[in-house]
């Protein structure tokens, strides 16, 4: 035996018997792994949701400067008075309508997804909120999330991830939006 090699008793655990070695610190107990996997899950499930709600808002974002720059276009041609629009500009202008029509359409779909999307994941944590009620029944606190004895830095800080993606989108430019 090496000298300069640490005993595996001083840094791991021995479980069951004395030829079993577990990586766990003796104090950690499987309900704190299980606990710990839990929180990096849901961890995993809000920065999903976050890029989601992203990508809805980079959507929003570029459909409503894609109609704001057809409507300045077309409010060119409107203004111009009617015996001085050619055949084209009458063209133009009702093809800048039927844009600017399919476009808010599409906006339209795009906020109902968002809809959507939020009232699928009040289920989905509700539907977690029970799990956890019957697997934590006595770590469960009004929040719904598991609690342990201490808490980490990271978990004293409050979540940057509490707004929907239908509040982004009504922030950004959404149902406030001048073109709607």
């Amino acid at each position: 035996r090496d000298p300069f090699i640490p005993s595996l008793t001083n840094h791991y655990n021995l479980a069951c018997s004395d030829d079993v070695v577990s990586m766990a610190d003796s104090t950690v107990t499987v309900e704190d792994i299980e606990g710990e996997l839990f929180k990096i899950e849901r961890i995993r499930d809000v920065l999903v949701r976050r890029e989601s709600e992203l990508r809805y808002m980079m959507d929003d974002i570029q459909l409503c400067k894609e109609i704001t720059r057809l409507k300045k276009e077309l409010h060119k041609l409107v203004s111009m008075p009617d015996n001085d629009k050619s055949t084209e500009d009458r063209q133009k202008e009702e093809e800048l309508l039927l844009q600017i029509h399919k476009l808010v359409e599409t906006r339209d779909f795009l906020v109902d997804d968002v809809e959507f999307e939020r009232l699928r994941e009040k289920e989905e944590d509700k539907e977690m909120a029970d799990f956890l009620k019957s697997k934590f029944p006595r770590n469960i606190k009004k929040t719904g999330v598991p609690t342990r004895r201490v808490a980490s830095r990271a978990q004293q800080t409050s979540s940057p991830f509490t707004k929907t993606g239908l509040t982004l989108l009504k922030e950004c430019c959404g149902f406030t939006c001048a073109i709607m």
